[in-house]
């Protein structure tokens, strides 16, 4: 019984590493936070994988390292601030969901794609940044 219970969280392990990890690299290009997503995949993945252990730290250092460099003068804390606000603003209007305007050139269906949960997704990186 013991040997099926870390059979079992091996595995459990393994698919939600790996879902983290192929749902962060998805996200870097999209507005939402894939590099905190890959890191979490890549921290779960480490459990078991020592493949993963090696790439952690890394992108562990790099993630510092970005973080320090947006904080290092006041005006980068003003600028990063205001942009996270901007992001949260574009998040509530995904979540608002106004029709298009008028110059919309595109159906309505390419106007604001993937809706509230979009919306969540974005407001969510905002706060992260």
């Amino acid at each position: 019984m013991n040997r099926l219970r870390r059979w079992l969280r091996r595995i459990g392990y393994d698919i939600i590493g790996w879902t983290l990890l192929v749902v962060g690299v998805i996200l870097m290009p999209l507005p939402g936070p894939g590099t905190l997503i890959v890191v979490t995949g890549l921290v779960v993945l480490a459990q078991n994988n020592v493949w993963a252990e090696r790439r952690l730290a890394p992108a562990k250092r790099q993630a510092i390292r970005a973080a320090k460099e947006g904080v290092r003068t006041w005006p980068r804390v003003v600028t990063s601030a205001l942009g996270g606000m901007c992001v949260v603003c574009v998040g509530v209007i995904y979540v608002w969901s106004p029709p298009p305007p008028s110059f919309w050139p595109l159906t309505e269906r390419w106007w604001l794609f993937g809706g509230a949960a979009a919306g969540v997704s974005i407001i969510v990186s905002g706060l992260i940044a």
